[in-house]
């Protein structure tokens, strides 16, 4: 019977936000010396629609001492709050990401200048209904007014499992037609797979940013589509050869 060296197949390299190993699987030849065989990587992508919008929502107050900017910081994220649970995001979905204050300083003259006190509060809101995610954002901004901040959006896949799996069986048809191909060109046969190691990627949330202060006061409707993300999942797979 003729024996082969490993034959690898170098695949292109996918971007992704992190990709770690999930799944290993390797079986040794004769004294723990790995098998000799074809290894091979398969790739599958799949797309699913996003049914979870998530936002930070915040407000940026500057005043000229800290209990005035405390206090008006609350009164604005109280309403902030209070807003996006009238429009149907749940209290459990409402979460506080950042709170800080901060002396703000003019240094434009021969010494610096305290100019006031800025207090931050953001929170991260994450809608469910993305029928209703655009008035939820209207009706938020204007609750705030010009003091309020909009620092991103981003889309997700709530429960990604099925589209995880489907991507798993791409992944595997592709390795396995490129061993079955490589083994017929070197003429020997495809056995079992002896080692296979999994990783998948998420989408990576793209920032979307817009000036709502410079917007026109003149009532607006914010667009908000969703479009598809995908999930991929590579396999590098080892086949042991007759």
């Amino acid at each position: 019977m003729r024996r082969i060296a490993v034959i690898t197949i170098a695949a292109a390299s996918l971007l992704v936000a992190a990709c770690t190993p999930d799944v290993t699987v390797e079986n040794s030849g004769s004294g723990g010396e790995p098998a000799n065989g074809i290894a091979v990587s398969g790739t599958g992508e799949v797309y699913g629609t996003p049914d979870t919008l998530q936002m930070r929502f915040g407000v940026s107050v500057l005043r000229p001492t800290v209990e005035q900017a405390v206090g008006d910081a609350a009164a604005l994220a109280d309403e902030l709050i209070s807003s996006l649970e009238a429009t149907g995001v749940a209290a459990d979905d409402i979460q506080t990401a950042n709170y800080s204050i901060n002396p703000e300083y003019d240094y434009s003259g021969d010494q610096r200048r305290l100019v006031g006190y800025r207090v931050d509060n953001t929170v991260v809101a994450k809608i469910r209904d993305l029928d209703s995610a655009g008035s939820v954002i209207d009706a938020t901004v204007a609750s705030v007014g010009d003091e309020i901040q909009v620092s991103g959006v981003s889309f997700s896949i709530e429960d990604d499992t099925e589209l995880i799996a489907a991507a798993r069986t791409a992944a595997w048809d592709d390795a396995l037609a490129k061993g079955e191909q490589l083994a017929t060109l070197a003429g020997v046969e495809l056995g079992e797979a002896v080692m296979i190691s999994e990783s998948f990627s998420s989408p990576i949330p793209l920032p979307v940013y817009r000036d709502f202060a410079a917007a026109d006061e003149a009532v607006f409707e914010t667009p908000i589509e969703a479009g598809q993300q995908q999930v991929a999942v590579t396999l590098q797979v080892r086949f042991a050869t007759g």
